[in-house]
C-alpha cells in the first residue's frame, strides 16, 4: 500500500486548499448574512451560486465520481484527500464542488444503474449542476436500520395503465426542502410477499412535483434545520403514479442498489468527518494560545495538552485506515473492502464526535453558540453515528465476519 499522493491529486489538493483560503472560508459569513434576507429558509444564497461557478471554472467539479465519462475519473483514493479538505467547511464546500450528499449518491445510482433516458433527463443537469435531488429510504414507523423493513408500496397501477403507484412515508429525506430539489429516488415494495426479503425491494424515480407526492415538513437535526443541505424532510406519498419506465435497474434489484449507494457515500461521510476534526483541532489550538484562565494560558493547561495530543493521535490513525479502505476499494472493489467500510463507519464518526466535544469544551460558552462553527459540526458528526447504518448494525456485522474465523 502506497498512500502517497500521485502527481494529479496533488494538483487539485493545491487547487482546492486555495480556493477554500480565498473563496470558501470567506463565504461562510456570507452565506448566513444572504439567507436572513432570503424570501425562504430553503432558497440557495446568491454566494453559492457564485462558489459554483468558480470551482466549475478552476475544474473542482464532480471529483466524487469515478466513471470519467461522467466525472473527474479519480480514484477512491486521489478523492480521499480531496473530500477531507472539503469537510473543513461540511456545509459549504461540498456543495460548491458538486460533491454534495445526497446527490452524489443518486448520481452514482444513475450513472451505474439508470437507463439512457434517465441519464439524459436526470443524471446530466445532476452533472451540471442545474438541479438536486433526494433519495428516500428512510421511514419513521419502522426500525430503517434493517431496510427489509420498509413498508412503502410500489405497485402496478390497478386500472391496467403502465405505471406505478407509490404509497408510502418516509422521513429525514436529506435536500427535499430545497427547492431546486427536482428528482426522489424512492424505495420501495414491489414484491412485499416474496419469499426472499431481499429481493422485494425497487427503486424508481418520482419527480417531485408529481401528484400525490407531498413534502410535509422539515425535520431538525438537533435543533438545526440543515438549510445548506436543503433539509430533512418528512415525504408522504399519497398513491404518487409515475410510469413504469422510471424503475432504476429491475424490479427486486432495490436492496442491491442501495447497498452500492452506501458503500461510497459511507467513505465519503469519513473523508470529509476528518477534515471537520482537523478544523475542530485548529479552532482547539488557536483557541487555547489566545485565552487565558487561572494566571497562565490555556495552551499550558496540562488537560489542554492531552485533548490535543489525543486528537492529533487519533485523526493519523483514522486518516491511514480510510485511506486503506479507499485504496481496497480500488483494488479489490466495494464487496472485497466491505470490512474495512464498516470499521471505519464506526470508528470515524465516534471519535469525530469526541475531538469536537472537546474542542467545544474549550471554547465555553463560545463553542455552544453560532460564533464558531462547532456546535454544527458536533450536530453533523453526531448524526453520522445513525446515518447511513447506525453503528451497532456495522458492529454486529464485523463481529461476526470475525467470528466465522473460529467458528
Amino acid at each position: 500500500m502506497d498512500f502517497a499522493f500521485d502527481a494529479r491529486t496533488e494538483e487539485l489538493r493545491a487547487k482546492l486548499l486555495a480556493f477554500m483560503d480565498e473563496y470558501v472560508y470567506p463565504a461562510e459569513a456570507v452565506a448566513e448574512e444572504q439567507r436572513e434576507r432570503l424570501a425562504s429558509p430553503w432558497d440557495t444564497p446568491a454566494v453559492v451560486g457564485e462558489l459554483k461557478a468558480e470551482a466549475r471554472r478552476q475544474g473542482l467539479w464532480n471529483l466524487f465520481l469515478p466513471d470519467s465519462e461522467h466525472g473527474a475519473g479519480l480514484t477512491n483514493l486521489q478523492y480521499a484527500p480531496l473530500a477531507e479538505i472539503t469537510g473543513r467547511s461540511p456545509h459549504l464546500a461540498p456543495t460548491a464542488l458538486n460533491c454534495a450528499a445526497p446527490d452524489t449518491g443518486n448520481m452514482e445510482v444513475l450513472a451505474q444503474f439508470g437507463d439512457d433516458r434517465q441519464k439524459k433527463q436526470w443524471l446530466e443537469p445532476l452533472l451540471a449542476g442545474e438541479i438536486r435531488s433526494a433519495f428516500a429510504m428512510t421511514e419513521p414507523e419502522v426500525a430503517s436500520s434493517d431496510a427489509t423493513n420498509i413498508t412503502t408500496l410500489i405497485e402496478r397501477a390497478p386500472d391496467g395503465t403502465d405505471e406505478y403507484v407509490i404509497t408510502g412515508r418516509k422521513w429525514y429525506i436529506s435536500g427535499a426542502m430545497n427547492p431546486d430539489c427536482r428528482i426522489f429516488i424512492v424505495m420501495g415494495k414491489t414484491d412485499p410477499d416474496g419469499s426472499d426479503i431481499r429481493r422485494q425491494q425497487s427503486m424508481v424515480l418520482v419527480p417531485r412535483d408529481t401528484p400525490g407526492v407531498e413534502v410535509k415538513r422539515a425535520m431538525r437535526v438537533y435543533g438545526y434545520e440543515d438549510h445548506s443541505h436543503g433539509g430533512h424532510a418528512e415525504v408522504v406519498f399519497h398513491g404518487a403514479r409515475v410510469p413504469v419506465s422510471n424503475l432504476v435497474g429491475e424490479e427486486g434489484g432495490g436492496f442491491a442498489i442501495a447497498q452500492a449507494r452506501l458503500g461510497p457515500g459511507r467513505i465519503h461521510h469519513c473523508m470529509r468527518l476528518i477534515g471537520m476534526a482537523e478544523r475542530a483541532i485548529e479552532l482547539m489550538c488557536r483557541r487555547a494560545v489566545a485565552r487565558t484562565a487561572f494566571g497562565k494560558p490555556l495552551a499550558q493547561q496540562g488537560v489542554v495538552h492531552n485533548w490535543i495530543a489525543d486528537a492529533r493521535v487519533a485523526v493519523e490513525q483514522l486518516r491511514l485506515l480510510v485511506l486503506k479502505t479507499a485504496w481496497m476499494m480500488d483494488t479489490v472493489g466495494n464487496k472485497g473492502a466491505h470490512a474495512e467500510i464498516q470499521a471505519i463507519k464506526i470508528a470515524t464518526p465516534r471519535t469525530v464526535v469526541d475531538i469536537i466535544d472537546k474542542a467545544v469544551q474549550l471554547h465555553g460558552a463560545g463553542g455552544v453558540s453560532q460564533d464558531f462553527p462547532l456546535a454544527e459540526l458536533w450536530a453533523s458528526a453526531r448524526t453520522l453515528k445513525l446515518a447511513d447504518g447506525p453503528d451497532e448494525v456495522h458492529q454486529r456485522s464485523l463481529a461476526r465476519r470475525e467470528l466465522k474465523k473460529y467458528v
